[in-house]
This record gives structure tokens, sequence and C-alpha cells, in this order.
């Protein structure tokens, strides 16, 4: 069985407006959007130009869409998430591609965003459908050099990536057991 494809793109061109209401339909058709492409997310660009020196957008995620693990080193750029809808589990790695960290972040509790350094390896995984972040991050976007690759991780899109992103998943669970076990044990001893 065959299934047809269509084309999508990255991202949905910014409004050519002055002012831009950030609107309920606009989201929504983003997150309508991100059900139907292969890649099971996309953007909405708020800024005007890949010259900004300012990007703001919003990230509408399925799960199961795979991030590349990445960082902002040429030139260096700051990024901020907010978890808008959903949830959303923020990763950082060492440079060898350890997990370093995870965070959970969701919008109305303690972690509902994320401030990153240029040089943090880092990734997102959408732990609900319909999760939805904006992001900030300087400009200007420049394809070959926005972000810097890790040799560890393969690609969206290559042979080895969905595996990966299972790998991890699975390693992040094995993490999160041992955590629940080990407070299990400490309140038993405590009995």
């Amino acid at each position: 069985m065959t299934e047809e494809k269509k084309d999508f793109p990255l991202a949905i061109d910014a409004p050519e407006t002055d002012v831009t209401p950030l609107t309920l339909t606009m989201v929504g058709n983003l997150l309508n959007a991100s059900r139907e492409c292969p890649r099971k997310r996309i953007l909405q660009k708020v800024h005007k130009s890949h010259g900004s020196n300012v990007h703001r957008m919003f990230n509408a995620l399925q799960p199961g869409t795979y991030v590349t693990p990445h960082r902002h080193m040429n030139p260096t750029k700051d990024e901020t998430i907010l978890v808008v809808a959903g949830s959303l589990l923020f990763i950082r790695f060492t440079d060898d591609g350890e997990i370093a960290e995870q965070v959970l972040l969701q919008p109305g509790t303690e972690n509902f965003g994320i401030d990153v350094a240029p040089h943090v390896f880092h990734t997102y995984i959408p732990l609900k459908p319909d999760t939805l972040i904006f992001e900030v991050k300087d400009g200007p976007y420049e394809p070959a050099t926005d972000k810097d690759f890790p040799d560890w991780a393969p690609r969206e899109g290559t042979e080895g990536a969905e595996a990966y992103l299972i790998d991890m998943i699975k390693a992040l669970a094995e993490k999160a057991n041992a955590a629940v076990a080990a407070v299990k044990n400490n309140e038993e001893e405590a009995e």
C-alpha cells in the first residue's frame, strides 16, 4: 500500500502586517497542519524575514517528531522556549552525547519554559498531542549555520533517526523508573 505524500513547508510565513494579532485561529491552523505534516511539526513565523535580528515563532509539535540534537554556535544565538499548550520534555546533552539533564515543561506549572545558552546541545520531545511552543531566538537565519549538529546524533530524516529517538525515550523512561524505585526504597527504609 502506498501512501500519498504531500509537500509540506517547514514553516508558514509571517503575515505581512505591521501589527499582527496572535490568534487562536492562527495557532489552531498551525496545529492542524502539524497533524498532517509527515515530520509531525511545523513553524508559524512571526518575524518578517530571515534577516530579522530577533526571530519569533510558534512551533506546533506532535508526539513522534524528531528534533535533531543541536546547539547554536555559528554565530552564537540564545534561544528561549515557552510552552503554550501540551507538554514538552527539554533534554540537555553533554558534548559527547550523554543525557545531562531533562526538564518537563508545561503551561501552568513551575517549569513552563526554558532559556538555552548557545553552547548547549539540546533537543525537545513533545509528550502530548498538539504541543505548542513560542520560540524566540537571535537572528539572522542562515540555513547552513543556524544549527550545529553533533556527530553522535543522526540527522532528521536519515536512517537511524527514528531508532535514536526511541532509544532516547527508553533511556529517559529507565532513568525515571529508577528514580521512582529509589524514592520508594527510601520511603520503605524510613518506615
